[in-house]
């Protein structure tokens, strides 16, 4: 059963990027239901009080989007009592791990090469169109799960931004939210109190001097442009929602009901 969850945001000591999903409005008149869809990044190194917080939300599945990598750097999930824990990388974990290196690691050389002129934002729209378009085996099996079960349900990746905010995205489109509404979520990714620690190797001043995390931006912005380009891969390789669910993703329409009856008030 749903628990009662604080309409303020929590202030979460070790976990970022929190929040309910909930209120969002659909294009039919209806809402995200309160306390049924969260996202955040991830939970390694949540405290004992964050901890007891989520496990107060009466949470059924959580979906963790990282990829082994990424559990390698950070660190696994904590175990929350009678959570069910599904990990559904959305990135392999060779894919960019050279060019994550660098961006620890680099010197303000190496990152201008990779970063300057567009690079990083063109990086990010790639990235996001290539998840849209070739991981819809991973992203019908979220549907399915939500349609079936897994609610409440919260969803992360690392920062809570790209991996998690692209499956969020797609959830929330599959029951009819009005995408200007999806998109003003995505964005609040952006709050200062919300935002990825960036981690860099080394102490030196340098390693976070004003180029360089203008550098680094936009690879820890959230821009609408990223987003936006995940919707027109929608419209150009399925020719819209509709028919991306149903035949990209396999939903059939008893399952979008089934999702809007366990989501929407």
């Amino acid at each position: 059963m749903t628990q009662q969850v604080p309409s303020t945001e929590p202030e979460l000591a070790a976990v970022r990027n929190f929040r309910d999903v909930g209120g969002l409005p659909t294009v039919d008149g209806r809402r995200v239901r309160q306390g049924v869809l969260f996202r955040s990044g991830h939970l390694a190194h949540a405290t004992g009080e964050d901890a007891a917080f989520l496990t107060g939300l009466g949470l059924h599945t959580i979906f963790d989007f990282r990829n082994e990598a990424d559990q390698k750097l950070e660190g696994p999930d904590v175990e929350l009592p009678g959570v069910r824990n599904v990990n559904l990388p959305l990135s392999d974990p060779a894919d960019g791990a050279e060019f994550w290196k660098l961006v620890r690691d680099g010197d303000l050389e190496q990152l201008r090469a990779i970063l300057s002129d567009g690079k990083g934002a063109g990086r990010m729209i790639a990235s996001y169109r290539t998840i849209i378009k070739h991981r819809t085996a991973e992203h019908s099996k979220v549907l399915h799960a939500l349609a079936e079960d897994s609610v409440p349900a919260l969803m992360h990746c690392a920062a809570g931004k790209d991996r998690a905010g692209l499956s969020v995205a797609v959830t929330l489109l599959a029951v009819g939210v009005e995408r200007e509404a999806i998109v003003e979520d995505y964005l609040k990714s952006n709050a200062k109190h919300r935002r990825y620690k960036v981690r860099r190797s080394g102490s030196a001043d340098s390693a976070y001097s004003p180029e360089v995390m203008e550098l680094l931006s936009p690879l820890f912005d959230a821009r609408a442009e990223y987003l936006t380009a995940a919707f027109d891969t929608i419209e150009e390789t399925w020719g819209g929602v509709e028919a991306y669910l149903e035949k990209g993703l396999e939903i059939a329409p008893e399952t979008r009901e089934s999702l809007r009856e366990r989501l929407l008030d």
